[in-house]
């Protein structure tokens, strides 16, 4: 089918419309309790394999790495090759890789096993929103994106419930292992029902050296992070920020590069919106793996207890994505979107003030906020990029939002991972150094504060969409 025949199609029917978006929504939904999952099951992950608190807090970043080096060059690869061929190929390659948990028996073959599922996800990631945007491109986008939102959510709300009884029940290594069967199911729906193809009419060489570059500067501005008291990482930490102005000069030289620098900043809707989401969710993605420790060492809850408890954030996102998205089809996304950040703001005030013996009650009420926070930002900020982007960069486009997400989450876990660092080394986390925990914590909320203050200034002056 040409392009104009294909949109065609979908718009004349909506049950292929909606089999696409089931597809997405279970992936989408599998890799988001994967990594929910983990951060409950990373307490168990430590003492099974007797790892530091340095090291298990790798888990999350492991993944976040390969995803990140693999996306802007995976969002290129789809317009050249197609957005449903790379979809099935990631969601293959991501189940093959969460069977290799059986083979794990220390803390390094984990944390290799969670970069190849990095790399796979982002080959999903690159193309999902891309998928849903193009087919639903002439009827209700702002819902079915917030749909997509809404399935990280209820991912993100499965994950720590179904982690810890999946933790308790059997062992942790089943909670790498259990998105296997989920996935068949997504590439089932697409190779019966979702027909046609999506690239690019041109076709645009991929920029490897700019690939390289990027996934230079992530790598070495990341493992830099991780232990500044070392004088090789802050040497790394250096060569990762020339390595960024090294890749934005080559980009703006660059006849096809990943990312046309000079378009996105001409675009105050699209570059604002990705700054936004970029700090939020740099605000948002340590909450879970710190709320799992706070719970578990100083509260002495089991893992199941602490994945009920984090659950009311993620629920509650979860319900408003779907009605801020619809919203964000007739209003303004920016008005939603800001009142999201500063509610956000809110809840992480509130957590600010915990200690030893803060009743369970007031964190139960700093994750609310939080939840109605980001349930209101996450829909209409998406809407608000892939509405100010044209069909033939929706690829990009995609992976420009995957890559702001991703690069925000991994931002503030090399933040997180510093400061247990620099208070905690190498030492296992026991009752001799709850305060040290308790002053992580701490820190790190404020930071994030910070970060969620200054969304919310850019998402209020991105500009008007309708």
């Amino acid at each position: 089918m040409t392009a104009e025949e294909l949109q065609h199609f979908y718009d004349q029917n909506a049950k292929a419309r909606w089999l696409a978006l089931l597809s997405v929504c279970l992936a989408i939904f599998v890799t988001s309790i994967s990594m929910s999952a983990a951060s409950i099951a990373i307490p168990s992950i430590a003492r099974d394999l007797d790892a530091s608190a340095q090291a298990v807090s790798w888990i999350p970043t492991s993944f976040l790495w390969g995803n990140i080096v693999l996306l802007l060059p995976a969002g290129r690869l789809a317009d050249i090759f197609g957005r449903k061929r790379l979809y099935l190929t990631g969601v293959t390659l991501f189940s093959l890789f969460s069977l290799c948990v059986f083979w794990v028996e220390n803390i390094n073959a984990l944390l290799t096993m969670r970069v190849f599922q990095g790399f796979a996800v982002a080959l999903i990631t690159a193309t999902s929103m891309g998928i849903v945007g193009a087919v639903f491109a002439n009827s209700n986008r702002g819902e079915a994106l917030g749909l997509t939102s809404s399935s990280v959510y209820l991912g993100l709300s499965c994950g720590p419930i179904v982690g810890g009884w999946l933790t308790q029940t059997f062992s942790w290594h089943a909670v790498f292992w259990m998105p296997a069967p989920v996935m068949l199911v997504s590439l089932s729906l697409i190779f019966m029902f979702v027909k046609g193809e999506w690239r690019a009419q041109k076709k645009e060489p991929l920029d490897k050296l700019g690939s390289l570059l990027f996934a230079a500067f992530v790598s070495a501005f990341f493992v830099g992070m991780s232990d500044i008291e070392n004088s090789l990482n802050l040497w790394l930490l250096g060569l990762g920020l020339a390595l960024l102005v090294l890749f934005i000069k080559q980009q703006n030289a660059e006849t096809f590069p990943l990312i046309r620098i000079s378009a996105l900043r001409a675009n105050k809707t699209v570059s604002r919106s990705i700054l936004a989401s970029f700090l939020m969710y740099s605000a948002n993605f340590p909450i879970v793996f710190l709320m799992s420790l706070y719970l578990q060492f100083i509260h002495a809850l089991t893992p199941l207890e602490a994945g009920q408890f984090v659950l009311i954030q993620t629920f509650i996102m979860m319900l408003l994505s779907p009605v801020a998205g619809r919203l964000s089809d007739k209003y303004e996304p920016r008005y939603l979107a800001t009142a999201g950040c500063l509610s956000f703001a809110t809840g992480l005030a509130i957590l600010f003030w915990v200690n030893m013996d803060t009743p369970l009650t007031y964190v139960f009420i700093g994750l609310v906020f939080l939840g109605m926070g980001f349930g209101l930002f996450s829909s209409p900020n998406n809407n608000a990029i892939l509405s100010s982007a044209s069909q033939e960069r929706l690829s990009i486009a995609s992976a420009l939002v995957g890559l702001s997400r991703n690069m925000g989450n991994m931002f503030s876990t090399a933040i997180v991972m510093m400061l247990m660092s620099i208070t905690l080394g190498s030492q296992s986390i026991g009752a001799d150094n709850l305060d040290q925990l308790l002053w992580v914590i701490k820190v790190t909320f404020v930071l994030t504060l910070m970060s969620a203050l200054s969304a919310s200034y850019f998402s209020f002056t991105r500009g008007k969409i309708h």
